[in-house]
Parts: C-alpha cells; sequence; structure tokens
C-alpha cells in the first residue's frame, strides 16, 4: 500500500476499535496512500476556524503536494492515524520525529516528535481526539520516540485540553504567540487514570444507549402471531415501554401501517425519525442486510437475538465475526448474537425488550447473564423469592449477551457503576474474556456496590460462541483473585438469588458474631453448626419454644439486636399449629418493626415453609385499596398462586395502564415498605441463610479493608537496574529459557533473596569436601524429578554432623534409589528447623502477574491448599495471603508447637512480588522449600524462567476486543 521509498510494511496491529465518549464506535487505522479521496473530503468538511487552528493560516484546501505528504508514511518516522466511521474520517493525527532546533530526523538517537491533531468539527465533543492521542503514544513508544512536542495557538482551547488533560508530565512555553506543550509519553498512574475514567465513562455510555432509547425498532416482527419478533414487539409493548415502538418486516403488504398496535414499516430507513436501538431477529443470513439498513438510518446500536453464529461451529464464528466488524463500522455496539435481550424497569424507560413475557419487578438489582437459559431461571427466581408478590425486591436492569461478541460483562460492569438505579450487581458468567481488566473493574465496583458472580463451565471450555483468551491458572486460582477483588463468588445460581437479595435488602454486618433466636430449639442447633462451618461465631441459640407468640419475638430480635455483641441476628421460624397460634402476618409484622427499630444490623429468617410467611415477610401494610377488598389489605398470595389483577386491558402490566408514571425518586410500587426500612430475607434453609451471611460478612470485611489499601514496600537493598542488566543479558541468548542455579541466585540476590547454597556430590569424596566447604552440620539430598521435594520417599538425610554419618548416608541413598547419575545427590548447609512452605509467582497471559503460596508438600500437592494474590501484592496482600490457606494454624503455634517468623515470610513474598512486577520478563520463580522458622525464613531452592514480556493491554491505548 505504500511506496517503494517507505521502510516498513502496513502495521495491522496498530487497527483497533474504540468506544467514544458518547457511546458510539469509531476505527483507528495507519493512513496509506489509498485514503487520498477520503482525507480530501475529510477535510472539505472541516470549518475554517478548525483550519486555521491546524495550520495557523487560512487553509482551505490541501495541495497535491500535501496530500501526498499526509498519506505517504515510513510507519517510523512519519505515523498517520485516522478515526473512521464507515468509510469516512472523522478525525485524523500525525507525528513527525524531529532532532535538534525541531527539524526532521530519522533514527533511535532522535526520540522526540511534533504531533498534530484534526477533527471534523460535527465530531468534536466525542472524544474523538483524545483517543487518537492514546493510539499515537502508543506507536510513537512502539519506534522509540519518548516524548511529543505540540504547538498550539491560545485560543485553540479544546485542543489544549486535550494535551492537559492526559495526564503525562508536561512542560508548558510561551513564545511567538504560540503555546508550546512537551510531554513524555511513558504511562504514568495520573496518565492511566485519565485513561480507565475516559474508558469507564465511554463505555458505560454506549451501554445506557442500549438499556434507556427513546426509540425502539423490532426487525423480524412475523405477519403472524408468534415468533421471536412478535413476541418482543408484544412485550415491549405490553411492558408500557415509554419512548417510540415500532415494527418492522420487509414482508409486510403495502399499505399496512400498524401491526399489533404498533406503526410498522417493512424498512427501517422508512421509518420518519430517529431510531437508537434496533432489536434483531431475523435469520442469520439476513442480519447483514438489517445491519447495513440500521447503519444507514443512524441507528445507535443493535440487540441481536438471532441465532446461528458461533455456538454453530467455524462458519457460525466467521459470520459472527463479520456482523461485529460491519457494526462497528457504523458506530454500532452490539448485545448478542443470540440474546434473549435487555430490560430496564426505571419508570422513565420501562424497556422488556427480551423474551421474557411479563415485566419484572422494579428494584435495586442489576443481572447479567451470558447464557439464555440462565437468565430466565435468574429471572424467575428472583421474581418468587424477592418481588412476585409485592415488588419490594426486584431488578433494575436485565441483560444477556448471548455470545457475547461485543458487549461484555465488563462493559455492563461500567455501566453499574454509576447507575443511581442499581444498588446490587449478579452476574452469571461462563467465561471471562479479559480477566485481567475484569479484576479491575470488579474491585472498583464492589468499592461501591457488592457484586456476586457465579462462574459456569468452570471444568471444562467455555461456550462455543464465546471468544476466551487461554488461561494457564485453575479456576479455584481464578477464583481466589475474584475475591481479592471484592467480588462475592458464589457456586450455584441458587446462592446467586440467596446472596443478591440479601445484600438488596440489608445492611452489611460489621462483623462475624451471630445471634440465634427461635421458637423450634433443632432448627436453631442446625443454624449455630452452619454458623460454625462457615466461619462465623455464633452465640448459643435462644430457644423461644413453640409457644412463642409474635409479641415474644419481637421482643427477642429487639434485645439481640440492641447487644452490642451480635452483629447479625438469624431467626428460625416453624409454624405452630392450636388455638393462640401466631400467625405467619402477625409473625412477619413483629419481626419487621423490630427490625426497623435497628436498621443497622442484618436481620435474617430460616422458616419451615407450610404457610406464607416468606411472602408476609416481604410484604408490606399497604394505605392503597385493594382489588375487591372491602378493608384493609388482602392477604398476599402464596407463591405459584397469581395475585387478582386489576381491571385493565388484556395485555397490559398489573398496573394502572392509564395512570401516569410517578416523578423520579417517588416510584415505588403501592404495597413498598415505609422509607427507611428494609424487607427482611427468607430462607426454607438454614445452609442457605448462613451462607448468604457469610458471604456478606466476608464482604464486608472486604470493604472495609479496602477503605484503607495497603502499601507496596519500598526496599533500599532491591538493585532494580543490576536485575535488568542481567536480564537482559540472558534473554540475549534466547526467547525463553529456565535459569542456571548460579543465575537464579544472582538475580534473586538482587532483589535480597538470598538462597542456600547446594553443591554437586556426583561421589562420596565430593559430598565429604563439599561438606567441608559449608560446614556441618549439612543435608544430603537427592535432586532427581521424581525424588525432588519428596521427603516422604527417603530422598533426603538431614542434620548430618560429620563426615562419617554423610558417607553412610550417600551409601544408603545409593543402595535404596540407583546410582549418582540417577540421584544426583547435592549437599547443603542445615537451615534452621521450622516449616517448609512453597512460594510461586507466574505470569498468566489472561489473568496476569499472579503470586501463590502454601505450605510445602500433601498440603498444595495433593490437597490444593494454596492462596493466590494479584501482583503487585501490597503488605496488606502478603499478610492475608499468609492467613489464606487451610493449614495455616501450622505457622501460629499450633498444638504447642512454636509459631514462626511470618513476618519476614511476608517480606519474602513482598520481595518477589516485586522482582516479578518490576521486571516482566520474569514470568516464573518457585521458591521451594522455604523453610519458615521462629527466627528467619530460609530458601533452600529455586528456580527463574525468563521469556519476552508478554503484551499488556491493560497499560496501552483503550480498544475494544478485536475482530
Amino acid at each position: 500500500m505504500q511506496t517503494s521509498s517507505d521502510r516498513h510494511e502496513y502495521p495491522a496491529h496498530w487497527e483497533a476499535d474504540v468506544v467514544l465518549r458518547d457511546g458510539g464506535t469509531a476505527r483507528i487505522r495507519p493512513i496509506t496512500a489509498d485514503d487520498a479521496e477520503r482525507l480530501v473530503s475529510f477535510y472539505e468538511q472541516v470549518s475554517d476556524e478548525s483550519k486555521y487552528y491546524r495550520f495557523f493560516a487560512p487553509y482551505p484546501r490541501l495541495s497535491a503536494k500535501d496530500v501526498h505528504r499526509f498519506t505517504h508514511h515510513d510507519f517510523v518516522d512519519r505515523v498517520g492515524l485516522a478515526a473512521t466511521v464507515g468509510d469516512d474520517f472523522i478525525g485524523t493525527v500525525r507525528y513527525d520525529r524531529i532532532g535538534a532546533g525541531g527539524r526532521p530526523a530519522t533514527g533511535a538517537e532522535a526520540d522526540e516528535a511534533e504531533v498534530a491533531f484534526l477533527v471534523q468539527d460535527a465530531h468534536q465533543g466525542r472524544g474523538v481526539a483524545s483517543a487518537l492521542l492514546e493510539h499515537i503514544a502508543a506507536v510513537a513508544r512502539e519506534r522509540g520516540i519518548r516524548r511529543f512536542a505540540a504547538e498550539v495557538l491560545p485560543a485553540n482551547t479544546k485542543m489544549i485540553k486535550v494535551f492537559t488533560d492526559a495526564g503525562y508530565t508536561q512542560k508548558r512555553s510561551f513564545e511567538d504567540g504560540v503555546v508550546r506543550l512537551e510531554f513524555g509519553l511513558e504511562p504514568t498512574d495520573r496518565s492511566l487514570a485519565v485513561q480507565y475514567a475516559r474508558e469507564q465513562r465511554a463505555e458505560a455510555r454506549s451501554v445506557q444507549r442500549l438499556l434507556a432509547p427513546g426509540a425502539v425498532a423490532v426487525i423480524g416482527t412475523g405477519r403472524t402471531p408468534g415468533g421471536v419478533g412478535r413476541s418482543i414487539l408484544g412485550n415491549i409493548r405490553d411492558g408500557g415501554f415509554t419512548g417510540r415502538l415500532y415494527a418492522v418486516n420487509g414482508a409486510l403488504p403495502e399499505g399496512q401501517k400498524e401491526l399489533d398496535g404498533v406503526p410498522a414499516f417493512r424498512s427501517v430507513r422508512d421509518i420518519d425519525g430517529p431510531v437508537d436501538v434496533a432489536v434483531v431477529a431475523v435469520p442469520a443470513e439476513r442480519v447483514p442486510e438489517v445491519v447495513a439498513e440500521c447503519g444507514a438510518h443512524d441507528v445507535q446500536g443493535l440487540v441481536v437475538v438471532s441465532a446461528g453464529y458461533a455456538e454453530s461451529g467455524p462458519e457460525g464464528r466467521e459470520r459472527q465475526r463479520a456482523l461485529v466488524r460491519q457494526a462497528r463500522s457504523y458506530g454500532m455496539r452490539i448485545i448478542g448474537p443470540n440474546s434473549f435481550g435487555v430490560i430496564n424497569t426505571s419508570p422513565e424507560v420501562r424497556l422488556n425488550a427480551s423474551l421474557a413475557p411479563d415485566m419484572p419487578r422494579a428494584g435495586r438489582i442489576g443481572l447479567f447473564a451470558q447464557s439464555g437459559a440462565i437468565g430466565v431461571a435468574l429471572l424467575s427466581r428472583l421474581h418468587r423469592r424477592g418481588g412476585g408478590v409485592t415488588g419490594v425486591t426486584g431488578l433494575s436492569t436485565f441483560v444477556s449477551s448471548g455470545n457475547r461478541a461485543d458487549v461484555s460483562g465488563n462493559d455492563v460492569l461500567q455501566y453499574w457503576y454509576e447507575d443511581a438505579d442499581t444498588d446490587v450487581a449478579l452476574m452469571y458468567l461462563e467465561s471471562i474474556g479479559n480477566p485481567r481488566k475484569f479484576t479491575r473493574l470488579a474491585r472498583r465496583t464492589a468499592a461501591a456496590k457488592p457484586l456476586v458472580v457465579v462462574q459456569g463451565a468452570r471444568h471444562g471450555a467455555g461456550p462455543r460462541g464465546h471468544a476466551v483468551r487461554a488461561t494457564q491458572l485453575p479456576h479455584a486460582t481464578v477464583s481466589a483473585l475474584l475475591r481479592q477483588a471484592g467480588v462475592i463468588r458464589v457456586d450455584t445460581i441458587t446462592d446467586l438469588v440467596d446472596a443478591g437479595l440479601l445484600l438488596a435488602r440489608q445492611p452489611l454486618p460489621a462483623g462475624p458474631r451471630v445471634a440465634i433466636l427461635g421458637n423450634s430449639e433443632s432448627l436453631g442447633l442446625l443454624t449455630y453448626d452452619a454458623c460454625l462451618a462457615e466461619g462465623l461465631r455464633p452465640h448459643p441459640p435462644q430457644d423461644l419454644t413453640t409457644a412463642a407468640s409474635a409479641a415474644d419475638f419481637h421482643a427477642a430480635l429487639s434485645r439481640a439486636l440492641a447487644d452490642d455483641s451480635s452483629d447479625a441476628v438469624v431467626v428460625t421460624a416453624i409454624p405452630s399449629v392450636g388455638e393462640g397460634s401466631v400467625g405467619d402476618a402477625a409473625l412477619a409484622e413483629a419481626l419487621r418493626s423490630a427490625a426497623a427499630e435497628r436498621p443497622t444490623k442484618p436481620v435474617l429468617v430460616v422458616h419451615v415453609e407450610l404457610g406464607g410467611l416468606a411472602e408476609a415477610l416481604s410484604a408490606a401494610t399497604s394505605t392503597a385499596p385493594q382489588p375487591g377488598a372491602a378493608s384493609g389489605p388482602d392477604p398476599a398470595p402464596r407463591t405459584g398462586e397469581r395475585a387478582e389483577p386489576r381491571p385493565v386491558d388484556e395485555g397490559a402490566p398489573a398496573d394502572d395502564k392509564d395512570a401516569p408514571a410517578p416523578p423520579p425518586g417517588d416510584a415505588r410500587p403501592d404495597d413498598a415498605p415505609p422509607e427507611g426500612t428494609h424487607p427482611l430475607p427468607a430462607y426454607p434453609a438454614a445452609e442457605r441463610a448462613v451462607r448468604a451471611l457469610a458471604q456478606a460478612v466476608a464482604y464486608g470485611q472486604w470493604r472495609r479493608d479496602a477503605a484503607e489499601p495497603g502499601k507496596v514496600p519500598e526496599y533500599e537493598d532491591i538493585d532494580e537496574r543490576g536485575a535488568a542488566t542481567l536480564i537482559d543479558g540472558l534473554l540475549a541468548r534466547g526467547q525463553g529459557l529456565s535459569l542456571t542455579t548460579d543465575a537464579t541466585c544472582e538475580l534473586l540476590a538482587a532483589y535480597g533473596v538470598h538462597v542456600h547454597r547446594a553443591l554437586p556430590a556426583p561421589t562420596p569424596d565430593a559430598a565429604a569436601e563439599a561438606a567441608r566447604a559449608l560446614g556441618h552440620p549439612v543435608a544430603l539430598k537427592a535432586t532427581a524429578p521424581h525424588l525432588r521435594h519428596r521427603a516422604d520417599l527417603g530422598g533426603v538425610r538431614l542434620d548430618l554432623v560429620d563426615e562419617e554419618q554423610l558417607r553412610r548416608a550417600y551409601a544408603e541413598l545409593t543402595e535404596l534409589f540407583g546410582s549418582p547419575e540417577e540421584l544426583r545427590p547435592v549437599v547443603q548447609r542445615m537451615a534452621p528447623r521450622g516449616v517448609d512452605t512453597v512460594v510461586r509467582a507466574v505470569i498468566d497471559p489472561a489473568a496476569g502477574a499472579v503470586l501463590s503460596f502454601g505450605l510445602a508438600g500433601a498440603a498444595s500437592q495433593l490437597l490444593g491448599d494454596m492462596a493466590h494474590r494479584l501482583i503487585p501484592v501490597t503488605d496488606r496482600d502478603a499478610t492475608s495471603l499468609v492467613r489464606s490457606i487451610r493449614t495455616a494454624p501450622l505457622l501460629f503455634g499450633w498444638r504447642g508447637s512454636a509459631p514462626v517468623d511470618t513476618p519476614a515470610l511476608e517480606e519474602l513474598m513482598l520481595r518477589v512480588s516485586r522482582l516479578v512486577h518490576d521486571h516482566p520478563e520474569v514470568v516464573a520463580v518457585t521458591l521451594e522449600p522455604v523453610v519458615v522458622a521462629p527466627h528467619g525464613v530460609s530458601v533452600l531452592g529455586a528456580s527463574v524462567r525468563l521469556a519476552p514480556p508478554p503484551a499488556r493491554d491493560d497499560l496501552g491505548p483503550r480498544t475494544l476486543p478485536a475482530y
């Protein structure tokens, strides 16, 4: 695509799709000689003012020389990038490498470049220039440029703001009526923070455009009732959508203007007015035609429920890639394909663009599901458990991503983070496309609101429709990393709903102390045992006996909530029979009123479901007249029963269809609880209630810890530069290598990690010589792969105090296990006795750098008792890491043993974390065994592997996943 004088081939890896500030998308790519006509057309659409700001003089048109200069690049010293929508340029940026005096230069010795932008006026304010700056900076760093310089007219405040807001370290000067800006291109904490903030706003806005449209077109509405498109059209209409709704079917007869009472058209292009979202429900082979029509009509986003894509095999996968590329070329984002749809219960929107026949009750829970079937199950369970009777705990939004070709859980997290209508986020994930980014977003979201995740496909490949990066980490490790980020990780969708209802309805517990009270001694004891099993600290259950009245429950709960020695209360209730027995409604009111008096502690109810207690607990008394009621509210219907609807038009929601929507902030169901009160979550089994409570306790502790984050310590004896020199020299020998023992010890020593020397002992005489060099007592070890780190097999002899014992041990080993060539024996000076542990660090291509810790031997190898943290590890992370394994009591004086030096162990892990974080070429480190004694630690074995550093997409410019 370039002339013969150009020195580099077209850099296709610079191409990227980006989300702009308003939620639309654009493609950024290098400018080539084939773009001459596009560049001229783009320049003609730029205002005279913008041209003046770019060239500092009136410049009505580009000359042929200009066009050649701006389209011919060598992709090293001269680079131009364009932001495109469809086939049109909407913005350009270029840099030219310069040397001393600002003259053009070539070669790596010139590490500065001059940069300039031009954005079409119609697209200014969309964040085009900011996105272009991020990408041209990444290109410049790749080509050895370390600084940008830009000259800007003082009146061009928009462009000055683009540079100053980028977060790079910069200098500013004013000469000859021009502002000159100079800034380094190395990412800084501030520039990354700016980039992440822009990413959050853009991606959140892109999801908001899909969930809160002003106009929706359903494309593929069959002429006869039934079918996917016709069903979704009816669901949107019956759900009370507040915007404009259109039906689109290319086979409609001429002259037909309506379908099911909705304006109908043969093509989206025939609609007179904007369309924000199109729901696509046509066969997969017709989707490209529909996307083209939507793009021509400036539709902002698509919800594709059509199947036949990546889930169907290789041909479908390629069809899915083409769909994403086509939609992005028009600046549109996609939910799906193979999606169940989207729901927004906000009274300002009321959008049910899904296959769910009924609009869920409005509430504060956000729900994301990658599986349509699981989405149906979750909607059903939340409806029954939370809002099926009164709507007090319902949904804010629901997104079914289907094959997750474009909009993913990461995008929805960005939206929920700032969504004032969502207090709790529930996610069902079958794959995590970008674990590193998901962990970062989850940590930020969890600091503001609970995030509960259940993962499907944990023990095998994810769904065929999902493009997932390969990971070397087992599922247990990924789960541990998610918990470190504040994610409440559960195993089943039942647990997901249980935890979500508690977190949506009750305050977080301040600690693990639990009061238990109820009218069944046996149920109380089951609850007590469940608390112990979950690591909580329960008080002995208080048995109110089966004769307890509603007043007795009220008084007991009031006392428990007032008791400073408890952080949460679990109430157990069984139905009573006989004259004077307490009714469900009376008991529910007693518990609710007692909880309302002290709303700072969570209250959970375990009930035997013979009556309507669960519904009564969710309900609240209402002053509104109920249908068919002479006075007072009717009893709430039980689960599975249908409430008698109000007399409204067929297909309308149960609320009064013609009643005006309440103003924002006042939107509450008639039967919602009074302000300041919380409905009480009820559970049919003690284990489920306690498990949800334990998750809330752990999350509450994480929130408190996150409020005071730890620090990555600095150590004065670390030789970062020396380590870098050593690594560069070693990598010069090959692309990836496992270091020798000497090189391993040298590299680790640069970070203050000292490995005990182990001298080879190929003969008894060599062993004796090694012992004399090291000093007795010594250990004799077999290092053959099948015996290494297997003291249980007898390949180790310890505390050899003299040469005689050493030679006798040598003879025993060779007699038992074979020749020295097979055993590979070594001699090592004895370390102080302690607990054998293992410390590992590995860089996973998907999740990033991970530090792992456990006890050496069977505990970690057989039982998998390892704890994990993302690198860089803070001092708080290291402290929790040591205490996270199940065998941690062995480090703290279990059964009378001496406690070991855990602070020294934590320092060792922090040093390993620093090594891997400072030098991404260190892709694996293993220290085994690390003997932790009462005073100090001894590293007896170590291995290090180097490789060229893997790409860090989280440090580069913002991009959407490539297709």
